[in-house]
């Protein structure tokens, strides 16, 4: 299994740059960041700091969207970083959430998140795409590699995501849930001709590791509400049941709205609808113990990415904790003499 962090862009820029070397240091495979260009900075001009000053971490948006950016443009970025430090990037994308909302906008459709991620694989992979009537491709751009990741929650999106996706990106780690949505996602891919076992499966959630119980789940309610956002489109367009697991919708019943002005912060205002038992399922809390059991358990369905969310008091102390004890026990242990 590999380990992400996933930051926010907040300011100084320079410490998000420095979280990500740390992760780094400790073992990190990949440092993702939100993309939301009114709430936060400009991710990609981060990434590039970022890559310049590590070695081999890949960076990348967790996630970005079809909508606020030409996807031509998304492609340039991918290939520019990807030429100028050696194949170190990564595409996480959705629909779109708090990018989209703030400004008063809405996630795009299905099909139109099925063109962009062809886009801009194809664009950003050096090759050559159909694109507004038109065969476009960077000239300047040889041996560039990116693979395409997708958020999903919902039926659509989770056959989308089997249909042509690099992997699945699914932020929240209960097991149960887990387990239904990546069968949902292996079965879409089976179905496409594709290969089930070819995707990775990303597991992202808030890490906190801590014995106060209660201080945890307060640091890290925050993440119920963010999902709480996607359930409720998913509630409004299909009904509360059936759809989606009942342990996935039921808990939003409360909701009664949203403020985007502290989306993905732990002082978050509007999440008191989000009960504890949410919080310890959707999140991995506790001690390096519960942290490791839980982690197992969601390798044994099949995970190949947990990506760790990072929005409390407690980042390099967690960290700190998984480079030398989590990370290296979830790795496969080969001896020096056999």
């Amino acid at each position: 299994m590999d380990f992400g962090v996933v930051l926010q862009t907040n300011p100084p820029a320079a410490r998000t740059v420095q979280l990500a070397k740390l992760a780094e240091a400790h073992g990190f495979s990949h440092v993702w960041t939100f993309d939301s260009h009114l709430l936060w900075q400009e991710p990609y001009v981060i990434h590039s700091a970022i890559l310049a000053e590590t070695n081999r971490i890949t960076v990348g948006p967790f996630v970005t969207n079809p909508a606020t950016r030409d996807w031509t443009v998304t492609a340039s970025v991918f290939a520019t970083l990807n030429e100028m430090y050696g194949n170190r990037t990564i595409c996480g994308i959705g629909r779109g959430d708090s990018a989209v909302r703030v400004t008063n906008g809405k996630p795009t459709t299905m099909g139109e998140l099925r063109e962009s991620i062809h886009v801009i694989r194809e664009l950003a992979n050096s090759r050559a795409v159909e694109y507004h009537g038109a065969t476009l491709q960077f000239p300047w751009s040889r041996g560039s590699e990116l693979d395409v990741w997708v958020a999903a929650y919902g039926p659509m999106a989770l056959k989308l995501t089997g249909e042509v996706g690099d992997g699945f990106i699914l932020q929240l780690a209960d097991l149960d849930i887990a387990k239904w949505m990546i069968q949902h996602v292996k079965d879409a891919a089976a179905n496409a001709g594709r290969d089930p076992d070819s995707l990775a499966i990303c597991v992202a959630a808030p890490m906190y590791i801590g014995t106060d119980r209660a201080h945890m789940i307060e640091q890290t309610r925050w993440f119920g509400g963010m999902v709480g956002n996607h359930v409720a489109d998913i509630v409004a367009k299909y009904g509360a049941h059936g759809a989606v697991p009942d342990a996935l919708t039921d808990y939003i019943a409360g909701r009664t709205g949203y403020d985007y002005n502290t989306h993905g912060k732990s002082d978050n205002d509007h999440v008191d609808f989000v009960p504890d038992e949410i919080v310890e399922r959707f999140c991995i809390l506790g001690t390096a113990d519960e942290h490791l059991e839980k982690l197992a358990a969601l390798r044994d369905l099949g995970v190949t990415q947990f990506a760790g969310y990072l929005q409390h008091d407690n980042k390099e102390e967690t960290m700190r904790v998984y480079g030398e004890r989590i990370i290296p026990a979830m790795q496969a242990h080969v001896t020096a003499k056999a």
